[in-house]
């Protein structure tokens, strides 16, 4: 052909052509993109091997020797000018994003744990040192573990006080979490010994003021086998109050009615801030209630498959909110459940 007439200067030509077009790329990007086009498989420079056929064989050896010094030349200008260029382009990526080290730190604060799960993890520690276990229940029970089992059957007046959430006829969420306590006797089929605490949420149709809630925690514990009495009771209700209150403060029983205890008891504690004496606290009497109690109605155990003639047992049942008012000195229910970072704030420092 009569274009390999000069075999050096069409190698010259293109490489002049390649280096030309490099001198006016600066960046990665655009150094990036003139290989593509000038060092590619198909690109002319490369191309020139294929026209190795076309040169006599007594010049083939020194057309080829030129091909791979312009080939060489191009690549190395190439490489040291994407070197230079990726340099500069890391040098100005380190300028943007230096960190200036004579600027003060951050200071982040810390969280806490809201007061409810506080007292909860607290009182499940204590009775579990005293070898209760600690049973999960479920938030939506059926009326017959909410109440039938509990000794309230239907139309009972006992159930004006516990108004629920009725999800149907049949299905409500839990009042109490008492309805733990007759799942676990149901399910000892061997009717060995029961020692147990359930805590979690309960609700009821209530007014929210400064120390009611429609929905709020409760600790339920029960305690089933052979010969068990008020004393029992008494004797772990003092051992709570306790650990939980400190060493100097009492309980006292007083006489009540729960449907599914018999005899019953609500559990008043010594009050804090007199000691007994009477301040407005506890209302001049010297005692705050906490919980009610009571020995397991015989109804109950017979429902549940014991026999109340050989088996007895107690149950109690404790307000979450209630003891973390009392332990903290909250004056308003409703605090603990607004998650307000100024309350709990004040409760970490405390």
């Amino acid at each position: 052909m009569s274009e390999m007439e000069n075999p050096k200067q069409i190698v010259e030509e293109r490489e002049k052509e390649a280096l030309e077009a490099l001198t006016k790329e600066n960046s990665v990007q655009g150094l990036t993109e003139w290989k593509n086009s000038f060092l590619s498989k198909k690109s002319p420079l490369m191309q020139l091997m294929s026209l190795m056929r076309q040169i006599p064989n007594e010049l083939k050896a020194a057309y080829g020797k030129l091909v791979n010094d312009a080939r060489n030349a191009v690549e190395k200008a190439f490489e040291e000018k994407m070197k230079k260029a990726q340099e500069e382009a890391l040098k100005e990526k380190l300028e943007a994003e230096r960190i200036d080290l004579t600027l003060p730190g951050r200071s982040y604060s810390q969280g806490s744990i809201n007061p409810y799960w506080e007292i909860v993890d607290e009182m499940s520690d204590i009775f579990a040192s005293m070898g209760f276990d600690i049973v999960e229940g479920r938030d939506v029970e059926t009326d017959h573990f909410n109440f039938e089992l509990l000794n309230v059957p239907k139309d009972h007046p006992a159930r004006d006080m516990q108004d629920t959430f009725y999800l149907s006829d049949s299905l409500l969420l839990r009042t109490q979490t008492s309805a733990a306590q007759a799942h676990t006797m149901l399910e000892n089929e061997e009717k060995k010994p029961i020692k147990m605490i359930c805590p979690g949420k309960c609700y009821r149709r209530d007014d929210d003021d400064a120390t009611h809630s429609h929905e709020f925690g409760q600790i339920e514990g029960l305690v089933v086998d052979k010969g068990i009495s008020l004393a029992d009771l008494k004797g772990t209700l003092e051992l709570f109050v306790k650990k939980m209150f400190g060493e100097k403060r009492q309980i006292r029983l007083r006489s009540s009615f729960f449907p599914f205890t018999e005899p019953s008891v609500e559990v008043d504690v010594s009050c804090s801030k007199c000691g007994g004496k009477g301040c407005s606290l506890c209302k001049g009497t010297g005692w705050i209630e906490i919980l009610g109690a009571g020995e397991v109605h015989p109804h109950v155990l017979e429902m549940c498959g014991y026999d109340p003639k050989i088996y007895s047992g107690f149950a109690f049942g404790v307000g979450v909110e209630r003891i973390a008012m009392l332990r903290y000195g909250i004056d308003d229910i409703r605090r603990i459940y607004t998650n307000d970072v100024r309350f709990l704030k004040d409760f970490t420092e405390k």
